[in-house]
């Protein structure tokens, strides 16, 4: 089973995104807004993809406030790590948002909160997951 890693900080889109992708996408989940244990889960291959919150509002690294694109750029530039999908989920959803947010941090793909159609947002984390 795949495991999809979902770093939020918002317990309720949490476990809105963990009960849509173990019901409609079969898949196994795990949940931390603590960057160290994303860093470990990470290295250790115990994620499949990564539902990265851009915003994170409590996050700290070494001591530093960090967010999701920072957080992102610190995997896809570490080689264990850089093969790993990340997508990107955000309330901001202005026009350029998009584009710019993908490209400041590398990842895979983005999904704007709130999320209301489903299976989308399941067939897009499914479309991003590495197959065997």
């Amino acid at each position: 089973m795949k495991t999809v890693l979902i770093v939020e900080d918002d317990l309720v889109n949490a476990r809105v995104f963990s009960k849509i992708l173990t019901k409609r996408g079969g898949l196994s989940v795990r949940h931390t807004e603590n960057v160290e244990e994303v860093m470990e889960i990470a290295q250790a291959g115990g994620a499949d993809i990564i539902l990265m919150d851009v915003s994170l509002s409590r996050s700290m690294y070494q001591g530093r406030p960090v967010d999701g694109i920072k957080i992102t750029q610190m995997l896809k530039s570490d080689e264990k790590t850089a093969q790993l999908p990340i997508i990107l989920v955000t309330a901001h959803a202005m026009q350029g948002d998009r584009e710019h947010f993908l490209q400041q941090s590398g990842a895979d793909g983005y999904i704007s909160k709130p999320v209301v159609d489903h299976q989308a947002f399941v067939e897009q984390i499914l479309a991003l997951l590495p197959q065997d």
